[in-house]
């Protein structure tokens, strides 16, 4: 491998290296100068222990969608939680519950995780099995009643992935997005 091709390597790694030592320093709930050091040692131990194929990221970061990400993920985890809260302490009715499959729309890896994490994370939801191929996410989800909120919990989980391609995906991937926000918009023809 040419030096350059390492150093290009190098540098798409840099993120998830950055990660791990930030989820470290989480665990421990430490941001010290100890902590950050035993987080470098052990990214790097990590990624050359297990050497993971080098995941290929867009190079593509929109800010302003990725601010409007974590603060519609912030309002919807202090609503999701009021929601569970409130299902749980409601006496009169059970909060019903099912499974669901949830089609995804781009065929990425990384973007199919970071919804189901997301998805995951949001009180009330859990991602139980994906299947790649297809790109279906299937989720255990509380508090569904009717098909409506079926449809509402879909749209949530697709919602989800739109402002992670938004924020973080390739151009291709925002047009796939685009294309198929489109196609769902547009009135149904008879006979199609």
């Amino acid at each position: 491998m040419s030096p350059r091709a390492t150093l290009t390597q190098f540098w798409r790694q840099i993120p998830f290296f950055v990660w791990l030592v930030a989820l470290w320093m989480l665990l421990w709930g430490q941001f010290t100068v100890l902590a950050f050091l035993t987080g470098v040692i052990v990214a790097i131990f990590v990624t050359r222990v297990f050497r993971l194929p080098p995941v290929e990221l867009s190079g593509r970061v929109n800010l302003w969608y990725g601010l409007v990400f974590v603060v519609r993920f912030l309002a919807d985890l202090i609503l999701g939680s009021l929601t569970v809260a409130w299902q749980v302490l409601d006496a009169r009715r059970q909060p019903g519950a099912g499974v669901i499959a949830v089609p995804l729309v781009t065929d990425d890896d990384l973007i199919m995780t970071h919804t189901a994490v997301t998805a995951s994370l949001i009180p009330g939801s859990l991602v139980l099995e994906t299947d790649r191929e297809r790109r279906i996410l299937y989720l255990h989800v509380i508090g569904l009643r009717t098909m409506a909120d079926v449809e509402k919990q879909r749209k949530a989980v697709r919602s989800w992935e739109r402002r992670i391609v938004m924020a973080v995906g390739s151009r291709a991937q925002v047009a796939q997005i685009r294309d198929a926000a489109a196609a769902s918009s547009r009135p149904v023809e008879v006979g199609e």
